[in-house]
């Protein structure tokens, strides 16, 4: 915690972090970015009231810090996660009696306009795996993993975090099947398809026990020193096999679970379907995380509507 704040507002900030971690399961990676809007906010109020106490916490407060960060040059999808991070902050405080009523209640930011990230076409999706395959069968290690990240990500549309969290026991080979642990801890079943098999298999016989250490536990995924991989790591494994693909746009494994789920849609599947491959809680997600081509949507509207 930041060392320019009084220690009755490091208190709070601290007791915070525990909540988001062990009362609502969020990730890590969630955890460090509600805290840091939280420790934000907390600045520029002592800044603007020098108080160490939270009884001038306002609506007039949260509103300045907000433009603050928009005179410092924040995007506007960053703007809606502030608000949206100072609202929980603020309601996290009024339920615990840190302070009398939430002064968020009538705060608004601006919406978030989500943009797309880009796609691949299919066939540079098929050309990336069959980069990775081929660079794979010389049988080196690092190789074999790389090809079975691609893979993955792709033949199942899991995030990069779901990806680096796999165990071994979490994949049954004979069912295709991954089972994934995802926002929330909650889990859910992932399949995948023949190459993703032929890719787990060469990995687990060749590349695994070459990598492997006494610190490599049941991870499934391993990095050069035998410990679990990260994202960073996977993200590499991405941007190499689509830099081999002329004319693929640059993108990480998000990309590649974008492609995934845009890739079913395109050959015919259910959006409720996608909602459950992707592990999204809601389908409004979906919808807005997946498009569908301008082709399919008319052949379907040729198909079905009587005047067509």
């Amino acid at each position: 915690m930041t060392d320019t704040l009084p220690p009755t507002l490091t208190v709070h900030l601290e007791e915070y972090s525990e909540y988001l971690t062990l009362g609502r399961s969020r990730s890590v990676n969630t955890v460090r970015a509600y805290v840091k809007d939280a420790e934000s906010l907390l600045v520029h109020y002592v800044g603007a009231t020098e108080a160490d106490s939270l009884d001038a916490l306002d609506l007039r407060i949260l509103r300045s810090w907000l433009a603050q960060q928009a005179r410092d040059g924040s995007a506007r999808t960053s703007m809606a996660r502030r608000t949206s991070s100072a609202r929980a902050f603020t309601a996290w405080l009024t339920r615990t009696g840190r302070v009398e009523r939430d002064p968020a209640l009538r705060l608004v930011g601006p919406s978030a306009r989500r943009s797309l990230p880009s796609v691949l076409k299919q066939y540079q999706a098929a050309e990336a795996l069959t980069w990775a395959e081929v660079g794979a069968r010389e049988l080196e290690p690092i190789a074999l993993r790389d090809r079975l990240i691609v893979e993955l990500l792709y033949a199942t549309g899991i995030r990069v975090g779901e990806l680096c969290g796999l165990d071994l026991d979490d994949v049954d080979r004979d069912r295709r099947v991954l089972r994934v642990t995802g926002k929330g801890d909650k889990e859910r079943s992932t399949p995948f398809g023949g190459p993703a098999v032929s890719a787990l298999n060469a990995w687990i016989a060749h590349g695994r026990p070459e990598l492997a250490t006494d610190r490599s536990g049941p991870a499934l995924l391993l990095g050069r020193r035998g410990g679990r991989i990260d994202p960073r790591q996977a993200r590499t494994a991405v941007h190499d096999a689509l830099a081999a693909v002329p004319g693929a746009p640059d993108m990480g494994p998000h990309g590649l679970r974008h492609s995934a789920a845009t890739h079913l849609l395109e050959g015919g599947a259910d959006l409720r379907v996608v909602q459950e491959l992707l592990g999204h809680s809601s389908l409004a997600t979906t919808q807005i995380y997946t498009h569908v081509s301008v082709d399919r949507l008319r052949a379907v509207h040729d198909r079905a509507h009587p005047r067509a």
